[in-house]
């Protein structure tokens, strides 16, 4: 197999498409796991869309260097939430090694080199420059991949292929308007009034690259700007993003946030008329402006997966997906990364997972290739036997230091449960909904979750003869749940298990 273009078409156990984060980390896994596989990119390189966006150059999640943990220690991801994971200590925090200190934001192409590096040091091989077209089901099982170069037969294929395809609304008039992925050089907009289509990160990103050049903006929308400072997630605009949202509400700065329905847009000469329905009052408002740009975000390159019978959901028509991320109407066919955003898990007190960014998706990835070797190919990962005096302080450690479990709240647990031969065994990190809903040996699954007022507490979900009971630990002002307090009630939690075992 050439080293440079490795993976020709062939069979293959399993096949991967997508360089980009998700497809990466998920190759990485797998290997680990001995799963043959081949990754395929329509790509040049390693780095998915971080290859282009975002437009305005720096990245929305943080990358903290100098924290108490070191940098290749699995407790320091908590604080990194941009590299990808490796169990080798020498190829973990690869984002430190490209930043350049200006800033705990990585920019994109840090992001991009750090994909690139993880992709080197880590041996992760791709077949770029080889392009997915189209999918069918083979008689008796397996999938068939055509691509540019030829077709791809597998037991499991895995689309890695991001949320980056642009879409828009059916708005009468949307054909004047570009959109985020088309956006021109900042200074090009020089003296312009801009009409921003859009309340989400995209939007304000934009508004916070144009606040120098423009001459005025609207953004504007039916549903209002909401904050991830009050969502407590990356749903809401980041609160690096919040400078154009001052200057609406001091005013004067040529900034106007409107709570709105475009109804049409419309060519008049060198001017396009924006008109608005106002959906916080009565009224209609209308705008002279000079460039429209619909930040109304992107949907993912399925292509004919729907025609396999793969549904879709929400606005984005993404893959509806189980909670091991296998498309929920074609069993087989499995996504990666960002489209994880798609399995929203228990969405308790109405928080969403972090999916949709990498230090949510990358747990994901890793917990995928171990569902798709044991249920695919029956390769169990290892699991670590503990003593029963283990078990309280080693999921108290966990709740107040695993990164999984702050980085995916209520979404992800770690889960001790109870082997016939073994006794207790740490069995790693699942999805709590599969934890709750699957069923299985006694045992007992810890998240960390946070509600409505902004609390951030542990919770314990233990399961005894089939019976699931919650064990909710309180608060606490320094995120240390290793209490005495809390001792006590694990003890008393968890004496039928640890007794039983």
């Amino acid at each position: 197999m050439s080293a440079e273009r490795p993976f020709p078409p062939g069979d293959y156990p399993a096949v991967v498409v997508g360089s980009g984060p998700g497809g990466l980390q998920l190759s990485y896994s797998l290997r680990r796991l001995g799963i043959e596989h081949a990754v395929i990119s329509a790509d040049p390189a390693a780095g998915g869309m971080f290859r282009r966006w975002p437009f305005f150059q720096r990245l929305l999640s943080w990358t903290k260097p100098y924290v108490r943990f070191d940098r290749s220690s699995r407790e320091f991801e908590r604080y990194d939430w941009n590299s990808l994971l490796a169990d080798e200590p020498d190829r973990r925090g690869l984002m430190t090694e490209v930043m350049d200190g200006s800033s705990n934001y990585p920019s994109r192409p840090e992001m991009q080199r750090s994909l690139e590096r993880f992709a080197e040091r880590t041996g992760v091989a791709v077949r770029y420059g080889c392009t997915w077209t189209s999918t069918r089901r083979e008689e008796g099982g397996g999938f068939v991949l055509a691509t540019t170069d030829g077709e791809y037969r597998c037991r499991v294929p895995v689309f890695a292929v991001g949320v980056a395809e642009p879409w828009t609304p059916p708005t009468p008039g949307i054909e004047h308007a570009a959109h985020y992925a088309d956006t021109r050089p900042a200074e090009t907009y020089a003296g312009k009034r801009i009409f921003i289509i859009g309340k989400e990160n995209s939007a304000f990103e934009l508004a916070t690259g144009f606040l120098p050049w423009a001459a005025s903006l609207v953004l504007a929308s039916p549903s209002p700007a909401k904050l991830s400072i009050l969502t407590r997630s990356l749903v809401g605009v980041r609160a690096r993003y919040v400078q154009p949202y001052e200057d609406h509400v001091i005013g004067g700065g040529g900034v106007t946030i409107l709570n709105a329905s475009i109804e049409s847009i419309d060519r008049a000469g060198e001017v396009l008329r924006v008109r608005t329905r106002r959906t916080d009052g009565p009224g209609e408002l209308a705008f002279e402006v000079d460039d429209v740009i619909a930040a109304t975000g992107f949907t993912s390159p399925i292509r004919d997966l729907p025609a396999l019978g793969v549904a879709t959901v929400g606005r984005n028509a993404l893959p509806a997906q189980t909670a091991f991320w296998e498309s929920a109407s074609a069993p087989g066919v499995y996504f990666a990364g960002t489209i994880h955003q798609a399995s929203p898990g228990l969405r308790k007190h109405g928080m969403p997972s972090n999916s949709g960014g990498v230090n949510g998706h990358r747990y994901n990835g890793r917990i995928l290739a171990r569902h798709i070797a044991r249920t695919h190919f029956g390769v169990e990962a290892p699991v670590r036997p503990l003593r029963g005096g283990d078990v309280i302080p080693f999921l108290l450690y966990e709740v107040t230091h695993g990164p999984e479990l702050w980085h995916q709240k209520a979404y992800l647990a770690r889960v001790v449960r109870s082997d016939p031969k073994a006794g207790l065994v740490d069995d790693g990190v699942w999805p709590l909904m599969h934890f709750l809903d699957a069923g299985g040996p006694d045992a007992v699954a810890a998240t960390v979750e946070e509600n409505a007022a902004g609390d951030i507490y542990p919770s314990l979900y233990v399961r005894r003869g089939g019976d699931v009971r919650e064990v909710v630990l309180p608060p606490n002002p320094l995120l240390d749940f290793r209490t005495a307090e809390n001792e006590r009630a694990l003890a008393d939690a968890l004496a039928p298990l640890i007794a039983g075992a």
